[in-house]
């Protein structure tokens, strides 16, 4: 069979399609849309449940984090790294599919967060001993693994944010409670879910292959890996599901799909939608090359200094300007900076999606554009 060739028009109307930004899921549908795009950002606190009223109709303001801390049908944790929520009955997958070299980290890794071997090996193997279903603060976590391993690697467990500990919770040792006034909590996620994190390493490989291509696919394999920030990994899991995969030439390039994508990929039509997305949003930071959907002279609007990533105006699958938010009295003041000036129907359907966030956060909505665009 000869290799599809598509245009970058129809890889982006897939991911919005995939990534539920064409049109939003129904009401309730919180769960399957955090499944599919393979856990929610959570680096600001607001983050994940913005991400996920961009794409969910019908969601309510609280409901995410009533889900992780009350209901227990998401977890916060680290996932490859980066703060995420994830289904709870996801946890088990992302863990087998994605658990550290059992070598540990090199020492270039130790020396940049002031851990030594010794410590950071006490740490991995104590934690799942100083944790249970009750949260504990990250100072309380400190001073347990102190009591059980030796005074010393209490500031390293305190040293920067995250640290040993998204190692920990790569392992499933770890993952976050409930917030106790501006303290963030931790727990043992086998104990506050009530369940073993048990999944086939092989199997939950391949399913994760599979989630990723689907929302963020084509993509190349140095783009996977870089997504699960381990090349030599990725490459090994693109191999073990090549049964599955198939090849396209996207502008020249040759990326990887499923093979069951193929008929979807194919189809002739144009991206559509507009969208404001978050700070960190999955879009703009999980899909590559970034020059497909944001203008070269724009990328560092965008994508800013130590890993920041601002929130954007989307529309047609592509980044037309930059935005923020912040309640005034009554009001909820969005400010959009366009990189260029915005047709009317844009600016119309702009219009719509700040009126749904300001019904969202609970405040009359006001559009206002501080260039004069």
């Amino acid at each position: 069979m000869a290799m599809i060739a598509l245009s970058w028009d129809q890889v982006l109307a897939f991911r919005l399609e995939r990534q539920f930004l064409s049109s939003r899921a129904p009401a309730g549908s919180l769960f399957d849309v955090a499944s599919a795009l393979c856990g929610v950002r959570a680096q600001l606190p607001s983050t994940a449940e913005l991400s996920l009223w961009a794409r969910v109709d019908g969601l309510e303001r609280g409901e995410v984090g009533n889900a992780v801390e009350t209901e227990r049908t998401l977890v916060k944790t680290w996932i490859r790294n980066l703060l995420h929520v994830v289904p709870a009955d996801d946890l088990a997958l992302y863990v087998a599919a994605l658990y550290p070299r059992p070598e540990g980290p090199g020492d270039a890794w130790l020396r940049m967060r002031g851990v030594t071997r010794k410590q950071y090996d006490a740490i991995v193997e104590n934690v799942p001993r100083a944790l249970d279903g009750r949260p504990r603060t990250r100072e309380a976590l400190a001073d347990r693994l102190a009591e059980l391993v030796g005074p010393d690697v209490r500031d390293a467990v305190l040293f920067s944010w995250g640290g040993v500990l998204k190692q920990s919770a790569r392992f499933g040792d770890i993952c976050f409670g409930p917030p106790r006034g501006r303290n963030v909590t931790f727990v043992r996620p086998d104990r506050w879910l009530g369940r073993k994190l048990d999944a086939d390493p092989v199997e939950a490989g391949r399913e994760l292959v599979r989630r990723y291509l689907a929302a963020y696919g084509p993509a190349s394999a140095v783009d996977f890996g870089r997504w699960i920030e381990n090349p030599t990994r990725g490459r090994e899991l693109l191999r073990a599901s090549a049964d599955e995969v198939a090849e396209v030439e996207v502008a020249g390039s040759r990326l990887s799909a499923l093979a069951v994508d193929l008929p979807a990929l194919a189809r002739r039509r144009r991206p559509r939608g507009v969208r404001l997305l978050p700070a960190f949003d999955q879009y703009v930071t999980g899909t590559r090359p970034r020059e497909a959907f944001v203008p070269p002279d724009a990328m560092r609007r965008v994508y800013g200094q130590q890993g920041s990533v601002a929130p954007v105006l989307l529309v047609d699958g592509r980044v037309v300007g930059v935005w923020s938010h912040e309640r005034r009295g009554d009001a909820i003041r969005v400010d959009v900076e366009p990189f260029q000036p915005l047709r009317p129907p844009v600016r119309k359907a702009l219009a719509g999606e700040v009126d749904r966030l300001g019904a969202f956060l609970g405040g009359a909505p006001e559009l206002g554009f501080p260039n004069g665009s």
